[in-house]
């Protein structure tokens, strides 16, 4: 299995749309996860092109932007997305109540907090979903541990995660957008890594 993975990533590995075509073909459940960050438009518009019912799977912790609640508004508008919204399972003023504001990055209670906000949504959107085929927007320029990553690869669970954009730049991203007429959403903020380059651990764990 590895090897024919191998040979798709060396194969499709950096044509998206054809990546996308062969994905779609070897399962019957896929996903597409979305956070609305910047160039988001691009991996929606090209899964959606090609499966318009697709599930888009949106872990909402709560502490997006208002710009960013207002782009995923407008592109699921747009594109008539198929979003389907996965929350914690307390509300941010529940946690803030209890808990006080979100904790640095350097608090211990840190890592909790990513755990409440986004891993275990994630994890019971797998669950509950059961996806076989899971499209994800990682590039490999956002961190170095994304850069090691393969455009194809397959869990121990067997879930094939597909990454079509992994090997595009920001200039392709917004070429794209443009090529499209697609909106784009720079005001965001992800409370789970804060520093641009940090991970917060979902795509390392799965």
């Amino acid at each position: 299995m590895a090897s024919s993975l191998d040979a798709i990533n060396s194969e499709l590995g950096k044509d998206p749309e054809a990546l996308i075509r062969w994905a779609l073909e070897q399962g019957e459940r896929p996903i597409c996860t979305t956070n609305f960050r910047p160039f988001e438009a691009v991996i929606l518009h090209m899964v959606t092109r090609q499966r318009p019912d697709i599930p888009v799977v949106w872990m909402d912790n709560g502490y997006n932007t208002e710009a960013t609640y207002r782009f995923a508004d407008e592109l699921v508008q747009r594109l008539d997305l198929n979003l389907i919204t996965y929350l914690p399972r307390r509300s941010r003023a529940h946690r803030e109540a209890v808990e006080g504001p979100m904790p640095g990055i350097e608090d211990p209670r840190h890592e909790a907090f990513t755990r409440e906000v986004k891993l275990e949504p994630f994890e019971r959107a797998l669950q509950e979903m059961a996806p076989d085929v899971w499209f994800t927007a990682l590039r490999a320029e956002d961190t170095p541990e994304r850069a090691r990553m393969a455009p194809v690869s397959r869990n121990a669970g067997g879930l094939l995660k597909v990454s079509p954009l992994l090997h595009w730049s920001a200039r392709d991203m917004y070429q794209y957008l443009q090529a499209h007429d697609l909106p784009n959403n720079f005001d965001y903020f992800d409370p789970t890594k804060v520093e641009e380059k940090r991970e917060c651990g979902l795509h390392l764990q799965h």
